[in-house]
C-alpha cells in the first residue's frame, strides 16, 4: 500500500484498504519497492501480552477456587464419615 497508515482496522489482525491507503501493490518480495523476506529470522510477536497475562491470571484463580471447593467438599465428607462412626 502506498499509505499503510490509511488502512482500516477491522479486528485484531484484519485490515481493509481504504481510499487513503491506496491499492495493494501485489508482486514478488524484494522486487521494486516491496519488502524482502529473511528466512529463519526471529520476528516480533503480535500477541497482546497484557491481555494474555490477564487471561492466565484469571484461569489460575479459577483453578485455585475449584481446588478449594474440592478440598472443602472432601473435608465435609470426612467429617460426615467421622460423625457416623
Amino acid at each position: 500500500f502506498n499509505n499503510s497508515s490509511g488502512l482500516l482496522r477491522n479486528g485484531d489482525n484484519i485490515w481493509t484498504a481504504t481510499s487513503s491507503s491506496g491499492t495493494a501493490d501485489v508482486g514478488a518480495a524484494g522486487v521494486g519497492n516491496r519488502g524482502s523476506l529473511i528466512p529463519s529470522a526471529l520476528e516480533m510477536s503480535n500477541v497482546d501480552l497484557a491481555r494474555e497475562f490477564t487471561n492466565m491470571i484469571i484461569a489460575q484463580r479459577g483453578f485455585q477456587s475449584n481446588a478449594r471447593t474440592v478440598s472443602t467438599a472432601d473435608e465435609m465428607l470426612q467429617e460426615l464419615v467421622n460423625i457416623k462412626r
